[in-house]
């Protein structure tokens, strides 16, 4: 995008745009009201509220920018069909709003992507074209199959309708809590947090918008920090839906203008975050949606009104089971030791006994002679998996092996 369209768009009036937006979304997309959160509201001693669009139509945000800039193509525009790329959300949400209107699409996706994503989209009626390793080899064909066909293309986030259409989330968290302080908005390429800011900012000034992101997708935070637009080299990320190389360019404009601070997370907060929003919520959310969730260490201050976007939930059962299985470790829920016993009987019991005392439940036990360290020494090499209650609890078990003269290595 050139500096004249940047500055075109930017001199619009974001307020009635986002507003008209709202208006082509009517009646499409589900409601997700607020949802308060006890659990992270005690945690952190302030009031932390949960804006779920893992529950919209297609699993994300992204239907609504999506439907909002086909809502807005011409008669001419609709003929010729639309094109885009993505490995995920947009894609759904680009092939639902096109079927909605009736138009064809065409969606330009990786050979990486998941098959589960690959079905989804189809089932909404898209034309699917697997090319490319990478994304960026899927946009280039993108790019050229529109000039090729006279397809209109529909950028994932570097559009204005798209992003106004992302926008009407921050109308509905002003309207339904007029005393929010702070929002925290997940940053990928851009265009949600763009439109939130542009919709807070137009009708509440006072409320911070907080961009979140991983420390191995930075592009937007080191792009704003150093005041100019930076692609990474490559990004490392459980979070997906957020790994990207490089911002838009007026997703970076918009957000430089109107986004109050951005934030990082570890790894190790992302899969905490998914695990307790599961837990404590009962919701399922992928790791780019629980960015929020996983920064709010961060941002909370006694009495703070603070909404986390979760922005979406469409996340595979092998990814899910991994990644609770983190969680659980990162949590002090789960922890394996292996520990050299001698070679005779009854030791074995005495560390079942330890641990039966101290409310260790065993979940795996490996009693091997052939693992221990030195195969002549009389030893046996014993692994063990135990569910706990905390790090203060396996600090508990691992100090009492010891203090009976077991030499305790800690596995995870």
């Amino acid at each position: 995008m050139n500096s004249d369209q940047i500055k075109y768009y930017t001199s619009l009036n974001h307020e009635e745009k986002i507003k008209k937006a709202k208006e082509n979304l009517n009646g499409v997309i589900k409601e997700t009201p607020l949802i308060y959160s006890d659990f992270y509201s005690s945690e952190y001693k302030c009031n932390i509220y949960i804006k779920p669009e893992n529950f919209q139509i297609t699993g994300s945000f992204k239907i609504r920018g999506a439907y909002n800039k086909i809502a807005n193509l011409t008669d001419e525009e609709c003929k010729r069909g639309i094109i885009s790329s993505s490995a995920g959300n947009h894609a759904q949400g680009v092939a639902f709003s096109a079927h909605r209107r009736g138009i064809k699409s065409v969606i330009v996706m990786p050979n990486v992507t998941p098959l589960l994503k690959v079905e989804a989209t189809k089932e909404y009626g898209a034309e699917i074209i697997i090319h490319g390793d990478v994304y960026d080899e899927s946009y280039n064909k993108a790019l050229e199959l529109a000039d090729e066909n006279g397809y209109t293309f529909v950028h994932p986030f570097d559009d204005y309708d798209v992003i106004c259409g992302q926008g009407t989330i921050g109308l509905e968290i002003l309207e339904e809590l007029e005393n929010v302080d702070e929002i925290l908005v997940p940053i990928g390429g851009g265009g949600l947090i763009s439109g939130v800011a542009l919709a807070v900012k137009a009708i509440k000034p006072s409320v911070k918008v907080i961009g979140v992101v991983p420390v191995g997708a930075m592009a937007m935070k080191i792009s704003v920090d150093e005041g100019k637009l930076s692609r990474l080299a490559s990004v490392k990320t459980s979070a997906e839906g957020v790994a990207v190389k490089q911002p838009g360019d007026l997703t970076f404009e918009l957000t430089k203008k109107y986004v109050d601070e951005i934030i990082t997370v570890s790894e190790k907060d992302i899969m905490e975050a998914v695990l307790l929003v599961l837990e404590k919520h009962k919701m399922i959310a992928e790791t780019a949606g629980v960015v929020t969730l996983a920064g709010i260490k961060k941002r909370a201050k006694p009495g703070k009104n603070i909404v986390c976007l979760i922005s979406g939930g469409n996340i595979d059962v092998v990814t899910i089971s991994s990644i609770i299985n983190q969680g659980l470790i990162s949590r002090g829920r789960i922890m394996c030791f292996s520990v050299e016993l001698p070679d005779k009987p009854g030791q074995l019991v005495k560390v079942a006994k330890i641990l039966s005392e101290l409310g260790a439940n065993v979940i795996e036990l490996e009693h091997n002679q052939f693992k221990a360290l030195d195969r002549y020494s009389n030893k046996v090499a014993l692994e063990v998996t135990v569910e706990t209650n905390g790090h203060s609890h396996i600090k508990q078990i691992l100090d009492t092996l010891e203090d009976h003269n077991f030499e305790v290595h800690r596995v995870y």
